[in-house]
């Protein structure tokens, strides 16, 4: 009998290794991120936690040849039960285009590989945030964001962005939602599901270094109903859940995790 793999892209971050903590007792994992050196780092880490069938291989997603490598390893361990997509760039990481390229084209490229892969029982999370929601879903912009692995993506999307790493970073999550809602047919001919996830201010590396950079962030978390940041352990267990069967019937949704965040903005503007 096959294993179950699930493979788990910026797997030594701090949301994809609380994944891995929670997914590496239902099967073969399978990290991928930029660093090797963290890479080993974090195997070694989930092995003092008991999670043992660990594999990984270094994948720069914005690589179509890096992308297709790791699908032929996935497929050649057993069958693809759960994609778990964290990779990402956040605003003080990089410049705008850099942002769209792996927020957006990345994931296109991650979920046109993948999805040969999915069969009945597959599931794919794909992680977007909430800064999704702080960009107007209906734009100038909304079908080209469907749209990642189009001719001149990058170039197309500068003229929204102007050059700007936040608004890159907000727009690019928002096409990680649009694309997941208008992938979730082609998956489900598979007999898979496919799903997003938009944390709020999370207290992992990445979102330190947001909080220390950013005055904004630490205003969204007062304006947070549940007045702290997540654990990326409570962005895991969501993960989790969505993989499972027992979220067998949900599909092409966006689920936010952010502790009321959006829903508060959404009160005081109507206060206003």
């Amino acid at each position: 009998m096959d294993k179950h793999v699930y493979v788990i892209t910026g797997g030594s971050g701090g949301m994809g290794k609380a994944t891995a903590e929670l997914v590496g007792k239902k099967g073969t994992i399978l990290l991928a991120d930029v660093s090797e050196e963290r890479l080993i780092q974090t195997k070694e880490e989930l092995a003092t936690k008991g999670i043992t069938d660990v594999y990984y291989q270094t994948v720069d997603i914005t690589s179509k040849e890096n992308v297709a490598a790791l699908a032929k390893k996935s497929a050649e361990l057993g069958i693809l039960k759960g994609l778990v997509h964290t990779a990402g760039l956040s605003p003080t990481m990089a410049n705008s285009k850099r942002i769209t390229e792996v927020n957006s084209v990345g994931t296109g490229i991650v979920l046109d590989a993948f999805l040969p892969l999915a069969t009945v029982g597959t599931a794919a999370v794909c992680i977007s945030s909430m800064s999704a929601y702080m960009a107007p879903r209906q734009g100038p912009y909304t079908e080209i964001l469907k749209q990642p692995l189009a001719e001149n993506y990058i170039e197309t999307m500068e003229q929204f962005t102007q050059g700007d790493s936040g608004a890159a970073y907000s727009l690019s999550k928002l096409g990680v939602v649009l694309y997941v809602e208008d992938q979730a047919w082609a998956w489900g001919e598979k007999g898979a599901r496919i799903t997003s996830i938009s944390p709020g201010t999370i207290n992992t590396p990445m979102g330190r270094q947001e909080a220390s950079q950013q005055q904004q962030m630490k205003t969204m978390l007062e304006h947070t109903p549940l007045r702290r940041e997540g654990e990326a352990s409570e962005i895991a267990t969501a993960v989790e859940f969505l993989l499972s069967d027992a979220a067998s019937y949900i599909t092409g949704i966006d689920l936010r995790v952010d502790g009321g965040t959006i829903a508060n903005i959404h009160r005081m503007k109507t206060q206003k």
